[in-house]
């Protein structure tokens, strides 16, 4: 944790000691929440995603205002699957595709020469499929229809047509063998570069913040083998417009350790305030229980990578 951040954080500390506990709801008026009001959101987070529990954390930590048993809100083993800076717009990957009779000028592949394309993978998979069947010969018929690779209507009604394979006469031809050649070994090649994607894990906690009197959310990240991320690698998960600004590494309220990632709540209210105004607009009411529901969505901006939103398909 940087000196300035170190400052600010033990300033803001002090400021809520003397912040009264808010005990009238102004919800609608400014996005803020009191604690029981925070509580209820959090009950309904957990109903509706039992991914996230209640905590209570330190004991001599815990905060008078809030329930005993339920501190704060915590869901492990989020999965993160790749770094921000794989997401970043790439100019040099455009191209322009025109198609014939197109009057709009056609349009514009993002991800065209990228060089780990998902298609590219594809096709060279459907290539070394399609290599393979020369090599079983009369044994193919017996492979998945699945990992065949589709021909014309014709050859599919001569293939109908023919006999059922004898097992017991394609297992000693030794075509069973051959076809079995396709399972990977998940052990690799000598000398082989390991390609498997490494997937990290986050911890991720919702306190209730009693100076700005909003959610705020924590991270803490470990690596495919469990252990904790350092700072920087876990920076590595956060936005570039938002690190080290919008996210700090700071201590955490209810758990005792070192100092976790959060993502700081001086805005959280104001842009509450501003969605609860849009879905009014629309003739509709956002309810208190709502808040983390929502709040978890506008903050998936800040780590987009982090797959911990599963509420795709709530609506108000």
């Amino acid at each position: 944790m940087s000196l300035v951040n170190s400052i600010k954080s033990t300033a803001l500390g002090i400021a809520e000691m003397f912040t009264p506990v808010l005990k009238e709801s102004k919800f609608k008026e400014t996005g803020v929440l009191t604690p029981e009001e925070f509580v209820a959101a959090g009950d309904f987070l957990v109903h509706h995603c039992p991914t996230w529990q209640w905590a209570v954390g330190d004991p001599s930590k815990k905060k008078s205002y809030l329930p005993a048993d339920k501190q704060f809100l915590i869901t492990k083993n989020v999965p993160c699957y790749k770094r921000c800076k794989q997401m970043e717009y790439d100019p040099e990957q455009e191209k322009v595709i025109e198609e014939e009779g197109d009057a709009d000028g056609g349009w514009v592949d993002t991800h065209h020469y990228t060089a780990d394309s998902s298609v590219t993978e594809l096709k060279e998979g459907v290539d070394a499929l399609s290599m393979h069947k020369a090599e079983v010969g009369t044994g193919q018929r017996a492979l998945p229809r699945l990992l065949q690779p589709k021909g014309d209507e014709q050859a599919e009604d001569e293939e109908e047509d023919d006999e059922p394979i004898d097992m017991e006469a394609f297992e000693e031809s030794g075509a069973l063998e051959a076809a079995d050649n396709l399972a990977v070994d998940p052990r690799g090649s000598p000398g082989e570069e390991d390609t498997v994607v490494q997937t990290r894990t986050y911890d991720m906690n919702i306190t209730y913040d009693k100076y700005y009197q909003t959610p705020r959310l924590w991270l803490y990240g470990y690596d495919e083998k469990r252990k904790p991320l350092s700072v920087q690698h876990m920076y590595e998960d956060i936005s570039q417009d938002h690190a080290k600004k919008t996210v700090t590494m700071e201590a955490h309220p209810h758990i005792s350790g070192p100092p976790m990632a959060s993502i700081h709540p001086c805005r959280h209210a104001e842009v509450m305030k501003k969605l609860i105004e849009m879905v009014a607009e629309g003739g509709k009411d956002l309810e208190v229980h709502h808040y983390l529901l929502i709040f978890l969505k506008f903050v998936q901006a800040v780590i987009p990578t982090i797959e911990y939103d599963y509420t795709r398909h709530f609506t108000i």
